[in-house]
């Protein structure tokens, strides 16, 4: 506030009656700006008492309205004239604090954004992300809000970008390492969000994985949009397991059976015992899997992987379980086996949400399925025994069988893939070779 107001200038423009008066003058200068003042102002939902009062402050007659038009030219030459105060402005400031240009700040604001994106010294990986993602700049400007903020968070970002991807670090190390603070790339965080958003995009760049929105949240077509329940934050744990980042790298480890052993002496299991293998094994040092050309069988339910340990020991072709959707382990096993040039099939539930996780793993890696159709389920339900309807309403589409959704809907039953294990096991026996 420029000075205290002069009494006569409180009784004339700032009585309770002008209040409302005062709030349109006052965004009128905001919205104009220093650089332009306003010459005009209107004003209305006037009531008489306002009326008056704004007569008696511009000398016009008293003819009662419910809005008028201020010459703000007059009114600063009769308040100087007056020695009220310098302008009409100086006047609402004296009387109620200063008036910020919210169009001029915008505007400086504005270019401050402009400015920090054009000359920002990002790594490739931030600065594609940065040019090309569509909704990164408008995350940047969510979570630094200022500019100078961005700046730092950008800063930060890039020393974890030039880090990726690395080779089964913990996620706490990467944090601490390259930004002093262990948890500052936990979930929620907003250097966290950024990386994500970048890596992924440079995931979609090179085809690692389907068209993303660079905003660092799981896209539709991610595992959770289908109600199979799994949490973001456990997609996001499967994004730094790509960066080759481990969160809770002992936690979920992968079930399997029969898996050929990859070379160099690194890993060793008993043909016919169910193996596992953790998130912290399988990012730290990569197996070579001897796999190119091999048919890898993949179930939804660790109970298949113990059937066909006990029925097929040794002679059981090699099997992958998912345990419901794959979380990071399962994922980058299967990763793994597929850039090493194995065709995964698979099969699993006849419900909902085990058709939502079965069109995620064909999508993602390519998969065919393994008796897992709209034939074998109507075979299944002939054989079960009766019972009411337990399948559920939210219908899912299977993406590698037009008509199953069809039929399941028909019978309106679910078929666990436990009910289906003696076909499976045929299977598996069939495709034991070398």
């Amino acid at each position: 506030m420029s000075a205290a107001p002069d009494p006569r200038l409180q009784r004339l423009l700032g009585g309770l009656e002008l209040a409302s008066v005062r709030r349109q003058l006052r965004r009128r200068f905001e919205t104009a700006g220093p650089d332009a003042p306003p010459t005009t102002a209107r004003v209305d939902k006037l009531d008489p008492d306002a009326h008056r009062a704004l007569c008696q402050l511009t000398g016009q007659p008293s003819r009662l309205a419910q809005s008028m038009t201020l010459d703000i030219t007059a009114l600063d030459a009769n308040l100087r004239a007056a020695g009220l105060a310098g302008s009409l402005r100086d006047a609402l400031e004296r009387l109620e604090g200063p008036i910020v240009a919210h169009a001029h700040l915008r505007r400086e604001r504005q270019a401050e954004w402009s400015a920090l994106l054009a000359d920002f010294a990002a790594g490739l990986r931030l600065r594609e992300w940065l040019v090309h993602a569509p909704n990164a700049r408008a995350l940047l400007k969510r979570l630094g809000r200022e500019p100078q903020q961005a700046r730092q968070l950008l800063a930060a970002a890039d020393a974890v970008l030039n880090r990726l991807p690395a080779a089964g670090i913990p996620r706490s190390q990467l944090a601490a390492e390259a930004l002093g603070d262990a948890h500052a790339l936990d979930a929620g965080k907003a250097v966290a969000a950024v990386v994500l958003g970048a890596w992924r995009w440079h995931e979609h760049v090179d085809g690692v994985v389907a068209d993303r929105d660079g905003d660092g949240d799981p896209d539709t077509d991610a595992p959770g949009s289908n109600g199979d329940g799994k949490d973001r934050d456990e997609r996001l744990r499967d994004v730094w397991a790509r960066a080759g980042v481990m969160i809770s790298e002992l936690a979920r480890p992968v079930l399997f059976l029969n898996l050929p052993l990859p070379a160099g002496g690194r890993f060793a299991w008993i043909p016919g015992i169910p193996g596992y293998l953790s998130l912290r094994q399988l990012l730290r040092d990569t197996p070579a899997w001897p796999v190119a050309g091999r048919r890898i069988h993949v179930c939804e339910n660790p109970d298949i992987v113990a059937i066909a340990a006990d029925q097929l020991g040794g002679t059981c072709a090699p099997l992958v379980c998912t345990d419901g959707m794959p979380a990071a382990s399962q994922r980058i096993l299967l990763d793994q086996l597929v850039a090493a040039g194995a065709h995964l099939y698979y099969h699993g539930d006849y419900d909902w949400p085990g058709i939502g996780i079965g069109n995620f793993v064909m999508r993602t890696w390519s998969a065919s399925p393994w008796r897992f159709g709209a034939t074998e389920y109507q075979v299944a339900v002939e054989h079960v025994s009766p019972r009411p309807r337990d399948l559920g309403t939210a219908r899912v589409e299977a993406i590698w069988d037009a008509g199953l959704a069809t039929v399941m809907d028909e019978y309106g039953l679910v078929v666990a893939e436990e009910a289906l294990v003696t076909g499976l096991l045929d299977e598996l026996r069939q495709d034991a070779g070398p």
